[in-house]
């Protein structure tokens, strides 16, 4: 009998050192491949962060589209208008122009001048009278193709009633003696439009009228 409990005993007790070697679930040491944390990483499985918790340096959940940053607006259409006297650089030439292109004619108003970039339009108002001749010289400073046009108010509408024909920094609208005239026996409100097609600089102009 006494030896039948220590055989028992025996077996029990190893029985107990067998069980012990099955890994412990709660042992984090046994944890394998992707189930497992990495100390001080703070991943998370799958690569998923709690809400409101992302990586150092990352502003947005990982995976969400962010807009766009809105475009740089381009400059605006209209040149600066600056003083006559402040585009005195462009005046002799200016002068001379109109010598040799508007004899017999008389200035309408004063001249205009503007800053300009490339792309960039001056308009200078003014009523076209029945039965008048008009030209408008103008010169640029820097700018490479200046470009010249009368454009007319027909109510709502407007209308381009003509253009210069020249190339370069120099523009006559109606060169050699073709000045535009009235076609109507009736005057209107117009508008000389100044442009830069080409380049960047100053430009003045003048209008003439017989």
């Amino acid at each position: 009998m006494r030896l039948l409990n220590v055989l028992s005993l025996g077996v029990l007790f190893a029985t107990a050192v067998g069980c012990s070697s099955d890994p412990d679930p709660n042992d984090p040491s046994q944890f394998q491949g992707g189930a497992q944390y990495p100390q001080g990483q703070g991943q998370y499985p799958g690569g998923q962060y709690p809400a409101g918790q992302y990586p150092a340096g990352t502003a947005t959940a990982p995976g969400t589209a962010t807009a766009p940053a809105p475009a740089g607006t381009s400059a605006t259409s209209s040149a600066t208008p600056i003083a006559p006297a402040a585009a005195a650089i462009a005046t002799p030439a200016l002068t001379a122009l109109a010598s040799a292109e508007t004899r017999g004619m008389s200035p309408e108003g004063g001249a205009f001048a503007g800053n300009f970039q490339q792309g960039q339009t001056l308009e200078q108002p003014f009523n076209i009278e029945p039965g008048k001749c008009y030209t408008v010289v103008g010169v640029g400073v820097g700018i490479t193709e200046l470009d010249i046009q009368i454009v007319g108010s027909l109510g709502p509408m407007t209308q381009v009633l003509a253009q210069d024909n020249q190339t370069g920094p120099q523009a006559v609208l109606g060169s050699g003696g073709n000045c535009f005239k009235n076609p109507l026996p009736v005057g209107g409100p117009a508008k000389v439009v100044m442009k830069a097609t080409g380049g960047s600089g100053l430009a003045v102009a003048q209008i003439y009228k017989k």
